[in-house]
């Protein structure tokens, strides 16, 4: 496991606990855009489960579960890409970025985890 792996691994798994703690919560930023992108609030927690389950996935294939680790951030990127879809149907770019980070994350952990030092 290579130190940028683990680097990338760790910053996927806390963005996503922090970004899954804000849905749970219902932070306004994020029930607003949940509402311009047309997402209902009753979807918040389900979404906040999956990100969560996510970033419980790749922390076990931190502590020596690899294919756990592997699917989790396979997950992980199906479900930003979702959400960068759904932001350019509902027309909302001007947050893009966003989801994008939110994509890049574990786009980048999952190369980097083929990546052998």
């Amino acid at each position: 496991m290579s130190t940028a792996y683990v680097i990338a691994a760790w910053a996927t798994v806390t963005a996503n606990l922090a970004i899954s703690a804000a849905d749970f919560a219902k932070a306004k930023f994020v029930v607003a855009n949940s509402a311009e992108v047309g997402v209902p609030l009753s979807w918040l927690p389900a979404l906040a489960v999956l990100k969560t389950a996510g970033a419980a996935g790749l922390l076990l294939g931190l502590l020596g579960v690899p294919l756990v680790g592997t699917a989790a951030t396979i997950g992980l990127i199906a479900f930003y890409v979702g959400a960068v879809v759904a932001h350019v149907r509902a027309g909302v770019l001007y947050n893009i970025a966003f989801p994008l980070l939110f994509l890049a994350l574990p786009t980048t952990t999952l190369l980097l985890s083929f990546a052998r030092p």
